[in-house]
């Protein structure tokens, strides 16, 4: 009796173990089977009717004027564009003469960049076509009429005044901060008072009139203001707008015109002066208060 019971007891143990392996392997083989991606264990592929899909529709061309397309319309945004091409091809006249040895009919052309420059923006807003067609032309027209021409201009003047090399170092300085001055321009907000630094046609016309009327400077003197300029147009001092300086009182107005009957290079050299100190001031005067 004694041994018909262990025999028993073991056998149960025996059909215990089995059990519990088997329920281990069974836990083992649902870890594995999370675990496991391998093929044995992918999806069954789902097998789908053929649909047929009609072709993407194609992008619309984008219209280089937004708006209504009338003819009228039209019209004023190519004589909008036309100003802007003129400003090009006189940059390029510009560069032309400069080559021949033209200093001052270059000089020339680059101020007539700068009106049509002024044209083409005003005619733009009051013709109701404005467009970023437009801003991009125009950016492209001031790198090529500021940013090529005013520098190369530049350099034919002082070819020889200062040492070749450093009228080539300043000249390509400007043409570097006319690049830059303009890419930050086109993705900067916009400010209706102020330019962040002062602007590629401003810095143009200053050089031009300088090279124009033969200011009687030393020529390493005009080398340091050509570099000051260029690097104030990368600056971040705040430099009031035309439409700004308009509304100052009228006497201050009547300053300039008098210098000018009296001495205009002498004026002239004042005017750029002040306008160039004046963003230093405003920017201190912003920080203070």
């Amino acid at each position: 009796m004694r041994r018909s019971g262990t025999i028993a007891r073991q056998a149960l143990l025996v059909r215990v173990g089995r059990r519990g392996g088997e329920s281990g392997r069974a836990a083992t083989a649902t870890r594995a089977e999370v675990i496991y991606t391998g093929h044995e264990l992918a999806p069954r592929p789902v097998i789908t009717s053929h649909v047929t899909t009609s072709p993407a529709p194609a992008a619309e061309e984008t219209s280089l004027l937004p708006g209504e397309q009338t003819a009228a319309r039209r019209m004023r945004f190519a004589l909008v564009n036309s100003c802007t091409l003129a400003s090009l091809s006189l940059g390029l006249l510009a560069i032309f003469l400069a080559m021949a040895g033209d200093v001052r009919t270059a000089a020339a052309c680059l101020v007539a960049c700068v009106a049509f420059d002024g044209i083409d923006g005003a005619l733009a807003r009051k013709l109701g076509v404005s467009s970023p067609f437009g801003a991009q032309m125009d950016s492209l027209a001031d790198m090529c009429s500021f940013g090529l021409a005013a520098p190369v201009v530049v350099y034919a003047s002082l070819a020889h005044t200062v040492p070749t090399p450093a009228a080539a170092i300043a000249c390509v300085l400007v043409a570097g901060c006319a690049a830059i001055r303009l890419a930050r321009f086109n993705v900067s907000p916009k400010d209706g008072k102020f330019f962040c630094g002062v602007p590629t046609t401003m810095a143009a016309a200053v050089l031009a009139v300088t090279v124009l009327i033969g200011l009687p400077v030393p020529g390493m003197a005009l080398l340091a203001g050509v570099a000051l300029l260029a690097f104030a147009m990368v600056s971040s001092f705040p430099y009031a707008k035309l439409a700004r300086l308009l509304r100052m009182p009228p006497w201050l107005w009547l300053l300039p015109v008098v210098g000018a009957l009296v001495d205009p290079r002498l004026t002239f050299a004042v005017i750029v002066v002040a306008y160039l100190l004046s963003g230093p001031v405003l920017w201190a005067r912003a920080k203070r208060a």
